[in-house]
């Protein structure tokens, strides 16, 4: 834990009677009361923050603070740093403003505050008790030097919460995210998302993409997308990104080699996540696997989908090379275009007469085959 404060004298050469210092003390109370009023009426973020347990922490703050300083002042040749309870509390109170999710600007803003008041109350009290002008002068420079590493503490605090509190956010999200691509039960998935401070949208959107562009990415998606590494593979990342709007998602990610699934029930994330996987891994350059469907259903089992080609072509095995590659071609034109010998020899670059002959060699090796709904199908699934 790093502790930043601003440097002081050794000597802050401030000589205050056991008078003087009698009198800050008296007045240690009214001056507190007075400093937490004015942060009351010039901070609005404390406005209603005073008034319960945050009011009691601050008060106490001011007045362990101004204990601290009298303490401080009254004691010149030990050095000006202040005491180890009020730069405790100052840093406590920087902690707690992160965990409050506040920034510092209030605090600081308070600590401005609280030392002009206190400059002006003490002050006030030594100016009638006789204090010469140089004494005063070298007082408000011990003020506001106090209170700035008072202030430096409080940053302090608020630094090491926030990046304790980031990283262990950072952390229960990457769990969630786990646990959603595993496709755990809804009320585990649930916990999970409490724990990470996550709230649960309607949807949830996977984009695969490699690891090396996950932190361009982030930044120009919904900045509650939950980033996690593909575990499937060590080189991509996975990103599921909350109620996002199809169009918007791929313009933010459009120039970078990322596959976005469907949008899914947020508790199904793990089918979004398995559909941008398989066409990450069919083709690099599908980017949206809604406008691939049909790639995808028929690359689901590469193996399968070999098998029934071979199957398909059975009939052609006895064929020279060329033969058989100008028969599957022909083949598959005439299964998608329905037959219509013109669209075939357009497609083919072809004329309709060789198209004629080319047909009734099929005809001649798969005789009554060629009709039969389910050969065509099977066929159409084969070559499409």
């Amino acid at each position: 834990m790093v502790r930043r404060t601003a440097r002081m004298a050794d000597d802050h050469g401030l000589e205050l009677s056991a008078a003087e210092v009698d009198v800050m003390r008296d007045r240690l109370p009214a001056v507190a009361d007075a400093a937490v009023s004015a942060i009351i009426a010039e901070v609005p973020t404390y406005a209603n923050a005073l008034s319960g347990t945050m009011g009691e922490t601050i008060r106490s703050a001011v007045q362990l603070a101004l204990g601290g300083f009298i303490q401080l002042a009254s004691r010149p040749r030990v050095g000006a740093r202040p005491t180890a309870p009020a730069m405790e509390g100052a840093y406590q109170l920087g902690r707690g403003e992160a965990r409050s999710g506040r920034s510092m600007e209030a605090l600081l803003a308070a600590y401005r505050v609280g030392a002009r008041v206190s400059w002006s109350e003490m002050s006030a009290g030594l100016l009638a008790d006789g204090v010469d002008a140089e004494t005063l002068a070298k007082f408000a420079g011990l003020v506001f030097a106090y209170i700035d590493q008072l202030s430096a503490s409080s940053v302090a605090g608020h630094s090491d919460e926030s990046a304790t509190t980031g990283r262990m956010r950072e952390q229960l999200r990457e769990a969630l995210g786990n646990a959603l691509l595993r496709g755990d039960a809804t009320d585990l998935l649930v916990r999970a998302a409490g724990r990470a401070e996550w709230s649960l949208p309607e949807t949830l959107t996977a984009v695969v993409l490699p690891e090396a562009h996950v932190r361009a990415a982030l930044a120009a998606v919904d900045p509650r997308t939950v980033a996690v590494m593909d575990p499937t593979a060590e080189e991509l990342a996975v990103l599921l990104a909350p109620d996002a709007t199809r169009a918007v998602l791929l313009r933010a990610l459009s120039g970078s080699p990322a596959v976005v699934g469907p949008a899914r029930p947020w508790q199904e994330a793990r089918s979004s996540w398995l559909r941008a996987r398989r066409a990450f891994e069919l083709d690099a350059a599908i980017t949206d696997t809604e406008q691939h469907l049909a790639d995808l259903v028929v690359q689901a089992d590469p193996d399968a989908l070999a098998d029934l080609r071979a199957r398909v072509l059975e009939p052609l095995d006895e064929l020279a090379p060329s033969a058989r590659d100008k028969l599957t071609d022909t083949l598959r034109a005439w299964l998608l275009h329905q037959g219509r010998r013109e669209a075939v020899a357009e497609a083919l670059f072809v004329h309709p007469q060789t198209v004629r002959y080319r047909v009734g060699q099929l005809r001649e090796l798969y005789g009554d085959r060629l009709e039969e709904p389910e050969f065509v199908r099977e066929a159409t699934i084969a070559l499409a």
